[in-house]
């Protein structure tokens, strides 16, 4: 059966025809499409749902089809539908005056905030823009305060109330009675606002901002020194959203809930922290695959200009390491020379088959040389190395040798390896600089054949009193967060885009060579 939506003549009711439901308010009603089903519709008592603080339906998930307008005319679809029940039921659209019939009633109070007139019907009004007037057949008619316009017109006297209590039934003392509660006074009596929402307000850099400003007794409000990229949202001034281009800092805003009566002032925090520490990846290298970067960048980190002159010649390099079962010999790390046979350089070495470390410093035939235990780096294992060196002189008298190969020291998981030390012509006594930075590759050759490198950093320090931070008990740490933070650190894959290899502090960024982006891993320890 169909429900036609008719409004009367006067503009201040409407029936539904055609169902048992009673005759409606202006103002009482909305229409919407059903969130579960866009072919259906439900009718929304906006005052009881108001009264109750949950939504209350006169008419729930109807198909559109059932109700037609005033004059038998179908809708076309559920949104044409709903908006018509609203244009109906809702006063904003009335042209005209409510004229009210002896059964009529109406009740007035006065909102939270003292500024606004709440009529039952649904109306609202601010204070001191309507007042009562007696008329001629001892009714009441509600008018604009300026002007003679009407807006409810023969209002019995027995049948008006305020706060829920009846008027006076003289009609001049209640006329009196709903003026003297129409024109109601701002001032110190009133309440003025005050904001109860949380002044600090945590954000993960990337995420996206989603707050709003609560104050009870708020009417309006003001923001300032929001940052770039925070807003509010449009038809709800109260709420804040964006930030997710802002950088790890605390930004500072100032919130206002204003009233008739006074305002509310106070500064939002809004913490913007970095992301969790996260690492899901390593590189993973096989075959002629390489790193390569300008290696000048480091000279100032594990160059030198001749022998080792004290502690701003130390350096530290620490990575993590999975080696492969290939028994070749593997260059993992390379910086110096590109003269293997003459020139200077820093190299680490998986010997693979019997899985050790080895250190070399210095050239092809003048070196210190350091090796750890067989099995110290177990194939198909993921393992932490910290190699560090004191910057002491490393060469050049066969008397102190041992104090040469003393000067370097080789942990792996944190703690300190005993090393078989051997030397090329008592050490090497000369400068040693940047040529080339790699790794997997010495000058050419060696490259590594199934091994994973994960978490590179150099420092230009001997870090020995921080390798227990730095291997932090086995469990990766973001680096830079250490009280000495490395001078150069590349996370091996997180974060990083093929064919690059970032450089989290310094400018070293390497470049994958003859490697794919599937060399990019998600094998990490």
């Amino acid at each position: 059966m169909a429900i036609k939506v008719v409004r009367n003549s006067a503009g201040n009711c409407v029936n539904f025809v055609g169902s048992s439901n009673p005759v409606y308010w202006n103002s009482c009603l909305s229409g919407e499409v059903d969130s579960t089903d866009a072919g259906r519709v439900n009718v929304v008592n906006d005052i009881r749902t108001i009264q109750s603080g949950s939504k209350v339906y006169e008419f729930y998930q109807i198909p559109y089809t059932t109700f037609k307008e005033s004059d038998g005319t179908a809708f076309a679809s559920a949104t044409e539908c709903a908006a018509y029940i609203t244009n109906q039921c809702n006063v904003a659209t009335n042209t005209g005056q409510f004229v009210l019939s002896a059964s009529d009633t109406l009740n007035f109070t006065l909102d939270a905030t003292n500024t606004t007139i709440l009529v039952d019907n649904g109306d609202a009004y601010s204070v001191n823009a309507i007042r009562a007037v007696a008329t001629e057949s001892s009714h009441i008619n509600i008018l604009q305060h300026t002007g003679d316009v009407a807006i409810f017109t023969d209002l019995r006297v027995a049948n008006a109330s305020i706060n829920g209590s009846a008027v006076n039934s003289t009609l001049a003392t209640a006329v009196n009675e709903l003026n003297a509660f129409f024109q109601q006074s701002g001032g110190a009596s009133g309440t003025a606002p005050v904001i109860t929402s949380a002044t600090t307000v945590n954000l993960t850099q990337g995420d996206t901002l989603n707050y709003e400003l609560i104050a009870t007794n708020g009417v309006a409000y003001e923001w300032t020194n929001l940052p770039s990229g925070v807003a509010t949202v449009d038809g709800n001034v109260r709420k804040l959203i964006g930030g997710s281009s802002l950088t790890e800092a605390t930004y500072t805003i100032t919130a206002k809930a204003i009233n008739y009566f006074g305002q509310d002032t106070e500064t939002i925090s809004l913490v913007v922290s970095a992301p969790p520490f996260s690492n899901t990846k390593s590189i993973f290298f096989e075959n002629t695959n390489y790193l390569g970067a300008n290696a000048a960048l480091l000279d100032s980190t594990l160059g030198r200009t001749g022998n080792g002159a004290g502690s701003g010649d130390a350096w530290s390099i620490a990575f993590w390491f999975k080696g492969g079962t290939d028994t070749a010999g593997q260059t993992v790390f390379y910086y110096g020379s590109n003269d293997v046979t003459n020139g200077g350089y820093v190299e680490l070495r998986y010997v693979g088959g019997s899985d050790r470390l080895r250190l070399r410093y210095g050239s092809g035939s003048n070196y210190i040389q350091l090796s750890t235990a067989t099995d110290s780096l177990p194939a198909g294992s993921w393992k932490h190395v910290v190699v560090t060196y004191d910057g002491g002189t490393t060469g050049a008298s066969s008397a102190d040798v041992s104090d040469y190969q003393g000067r370097f020291d080789i942990y792996i998981d944190g703690a300190v390896q005993s090393t078989s030390d051997t030397h090329g012509n008592y050490g090497w006594s000369s400068a040693i600089s940047g040529q080339n930075l790699r790794v997997g590759r010495l000058s050419s050759g060696n490259y590594m054949k199934g091994n994973y490198v994960e978490e590179l950093a150099v420092w230009g320090s001997d870090q020995t009193s921080n390798v227990a931070a730095i291997y932090n008990s086995g469990s990766t740490h973001d680096l830079t967060a250490l009280t000495d933070s490395p001078a150069h650190y590349w996370r091996m894959g997180d974060g990083d885009t093929y064919p690059n290899i970032q450089d989290n502090v310094g400018t070293a960024h390497f470049v994958m060579y003859n490697m794919i982006a599937a060399d990019i891993v998600t094998d990490a320890p």
